[in-house]
């Protein structure tokens, strides 16, 4: 799949002659994602996969752009986060009923935020759970308080933010002194046709299929793909039994599953609710592991 994918130079001017190509791609329709998809499931069909990829190079310069207060190179970031699309194409299961975009900003996320964690030296920074969520939440809690002004944060403002990311004040001064001096998301960028424009016109997506869904899902999508993973945990007897008791739209009960497996239906209880208790363990190690706050319980 890497080798379809358009390259980003270093030279002057690649980064903006990588952004015209990736806006020429087309994007899919929902039923068209779901056959590629399908296909490359199915049938390991290459093309498609590399069709799925295509159509969503923007959403990963999107989400990229949110990372450029990092002083990283945005190109580099983007490669990264096409790591993470790629990653999520490969385990993406259509037949779940979201679109790949819901499924995908998770990967794609975890991809750049990876990147930029080995690349700041954890061992200068902190390798704790807190410290992370700190690292990749302090601009948004700036942003929530209006503390938009250069220099140290107020001392209100810095117990704040300390009270609502569980760190200590001194590491709320401390990051924000390294994340100092963030580039503006409206600096002027000029295209390879000599068309000018801001940074955010270029990666514009005139449909609102995946941008719409993806504001009102954000907190589903995180849950959903994370939930995935988790059940890798589980034994194939478990995995069966949460998956029909837990996430079927009409559950099986006790009594069906217990004849299933020759067990009392007692058994199939016990066995669900440790399923439950492995799968919630994993879905909220992941959350701390990639900087989240954990998400909320399993029903």
């Amino acid at each position: 799949m890497a080798r379809s994918l358009p390259a980003i130079s270093q030279d002057e001017g690649g980064l903006s002659r990588y952004l015209d190509e990736i806006r020429k791609y087309p994007m899919l329709q929902p039923q068209e994602e779901y056959m590629l998809a399908k296909s490359f499931r199915e049938h390991d069909e290459t093309k498609s996969a590399e069709k799925l990829v295509q159509s969503h190079l923007r959403l990963v310069a999107k989400i990229a752009m949110g990372y450029r207060g990092y002083g990283l190179p945005l190109g580099e970031v983007i490669s990264e986060g096409n790591v993470g699309l790629m990653q999520a194409v490969k385990r993406f299961e259509p037949d779940k009923g979201f679109r790949l975009a819901t499924y995908a900003m998770w990967w794609i996320k975890a991809a750049i935020q990876e990147y930029i964690l080995r690349t700041w030296s954890l061992v200068k920074m902190g390798t704790t759970a807190n410290q992370k969520r700190l690292f990749f939440n302090l601009r948004r809690m700036k942003g929530k308080i209006q503390a938009f002004e250069d220099g140290d944060l107020k001392p209100d403002q810095i117990a704040k933010i300390a009270t609502n990311l569980g760190v200590s004040e001194s590491e709320v001064v401390s990051m924000n002194r390294r994340l100092s001096g963030d580039a503006s998301l409206n600096a002027p960028l000029r295209s390879t046709d000599g068309e000018s424009g801001e940074w955010q016109d270029w990666l514009v997506d005139d449909s609102d299929s995946h941008e719409h869904e993806l504001a009102e899902r954000q907190e589903m999508q995180a849950r959903s793909s994370m939930l995935n993973d988790a059940m890798d945990v589980l034994n194939e007897r478990e995995e069966r039994i949460f998956k029909a008791r837990r996430l079927l739209e009409k559950p099986l009960t006790l009594e069906e599953l217990s004849e299933e497996f020759g067990v009392s239906r007692e058994r199939i209880r016990q066995i669900e609710v440790r399923a439950f208790e492995k799968v919630q363990k994993a879905v909220k190690a992941s959350a701390m592991d990639n900087g989240s706050v954990a998400p909320a319980e399993t029903d």
